[in-house]
C-alpha cells in the first residue's frame, strides 16, 4: 500500500481528491497570469482548511486540482469555498480583463467534477479484501 500517511488525533489517513473546475460558458478566460494567481489562491485557501494542493494545472477554460485533505473536511464545502474565494479574488484583481468575457459577476460554472484517488487501484483493494480471513459465524 502506501507508507506516507498523515496522522490526526484519532486517525491515520491518506485522502486525496482530483477536482476539475470549468469556467462559465467554457469561455477561454484563463491566461498564464490568472493561472498562476489561481494556484496561489488555491494553495492559500487550502492551507486554511488544513489541506494541501498537491498538483495544479489546466487550460484556458478549466483547471485540475489534486488536493490532499484530512477526514474532518467535508469535500463539498471545501470545493465550494475554493470556487467562491477564487472567483471573487480573480474578478476583483482582474476586473478589466474578466469584464471582456462576462457581463455578470461570474467565473466558474455552478458544477464541478471530483473523484477520490489514492495509492492503490480498485483491483488491488479488492484482492486485499478477498484475502482477509473471514470469521466463522
Amino acid at each position: 500500500m502506501q507508507d506516507s500517511y498523515e496522522r490526526g488525533f484519532r486517525s491515520v489517513y491518506s485522502l486525496t481528491a482530483h477536482a476539475v473546475f470549468v469556467t462559465k460558458y467554457r469561455r477561454k478566460v484563463i491566461n498564464s497570469t490568472i493561472s498562476r494567481r489561481l494556484k496561489e489562491i488555491f494553495t492559500e485557501t487550502g492551507q486554511k482548511w488544513n489541506c494541501k494542493l498537491q498538483e495544479f494545472n489546466g487550460e484556458s477554460d478549466h483547471v485540475h486540482l489534486l488536493i490532499s485533505y484530512p477526514p474532518q473536511v467535508q469535500l463539498s464545502k471545501l470545493i465550494a469555498n475554493l470556487k467562491n474565494v477564487s472567483s471573487r479574488l480573480i474578478r476583483k484583481e482582474s476586473a478589466e480583463y474578466i469584464d471582456q468575457f462576462y457581463r455578470s459577476p461570474v467565473f466558474w460554472t455552478g458544477s464541478y467534477f471530483v473523484a477520490s484517488c489514492g495509492g492503490v487501484t480498485i483491483e488491488q483493494l479488492k484482492k486485499y479484501v478477498e484475502q482477509q480471513s473471514s470469521p466463522n459465524i
